[in-house]
């Protein structure tokens, strides 16, 4: 005999199931609704073609110099002008896209990695060991950060490599710290307390289990964190501290530029502009992701 109550239940359970959203799905959909964070979104992809692209896109030679086109304001050969060396200002900041956003991703990258061991580690076991990892980051985090990174490049001497190492240094604090306020709301929950029932190791648990439901945070921190990483390279680069010339750096190419504010304004204007799009686009994609992962908004 058929059970038409449970055929009916049967029927409606995929019905039950389509109308259940994952959380993703969820949070892609309140970015979607977010036009700032959308804008956000294409300002810095457009910043990442542009530099993935550079040696196709770029109409001239960055570093070939050219004295008889010196100095020459925008014009149809030369969109952007030259600098004092007849170099092609447009090439030049496509170029610069390279150096200024590898060391903005690189650079937060290796402090998200370090930041979530140390915030990991601090977090879930707690005690002796979270009490020395947190005052060490105390006292980093002591100093403001553009002072900081400053004194480390002093240190090491002007590079790439060391703008790098300096821009993680100052930016593991604020990953360490987040990522221990997350790792102690998560450890305590009813799935964690099940796994280590079942004799899973404390690694096995905090790889799959604990940073993954604390990456939220994290991704929304990184975001807004490459874009202080940029404007500080952009301002030891303009100190001479950064990339070293012939780099075509954005900081360093409003360094290079000031000397000719007054005659060639070009050289520094549109670096300036670089910088401060793909600061307020990651700012703005920052804002989205933030409203994105919070659960009390509404879709």
């Amino acid at each position: 005999m058929v059970n038409y109550k449970e055929q009916e239940k049967l029927s409606l359970e995929p019905q039950l199931d389509a109308n259940v959203e994952s959380p993703w799905k969820l949070n892609v959909m309140r970015f979607k609704k977010n036009k700032r964070a959308v804008i956000g979104l294409f300002i810095t992809l457009f910043f990442i073609f542009i530099a993935t692209l550079a040696p196709w896109i770029s109409p001239f030679n960055p570093f070939e110099y050219n004295l008889q086109d010196a100095l020459q304001s925008p014009n149809a050969k030369h969109l952007l002008g030259t600098d004092q060396y007849g170099r092609d200002t447009l090439s030049r900041i496509i170029y610069g896209a390279r150096y200024s956003l590898a060391i903005g991703f690189i650079g937060v990258g290796l402090a998200i990695i370090i930041g979530i061991i140390l915030g990991t580690i601090a977090g879930y076991f707690e005690g002796a060991v979270d009490v020395i990892i947190m005052r060490i980051i105390d006292i980093f985090m002591a100093f403001p950060g553009f002072l900081l990174a400053l004194a480390i490049v002093s240190i090491l001497g002007p590079s790439i490599f060391n703008l790098m190492l300096a821009i993680s240094i100052f930016s593991i604090p604020v990953f360490s710290r987040i990522m221990r306020g997350e790792v102690l709301s998560v450890k305590n929950n009813e799935f964690i307390e099940s796994s280590k029932s079942m004799g899973a190791k404390n690694f096995f648990i905090i790889i799959n289990h604990v940073i993954p439901n604390c990456m939220s945070s994290v991704i929304v921190l990184a975001s807004m964190r490459i874009a202080t990483a940029i404007l500080a390279a952009s301002g030891l680069g303009f100190l001479g501290l950064g990339a070293q010339p012939p780099s075509p750096e954005w900081g360093a190419l409003l360094s290079e530029g000031r000397d000719y504010i007054g005659s060639s304004n070009h050289l520094t204007t549109f670096p300036g502009l670089c910088i401060m799009l793909v600061v307020v686009g990651l700012n703005m994609l920052g804002d989205g992701l933030r409203d994105a992962f919070d659960p009390k908004t509404k879709v």
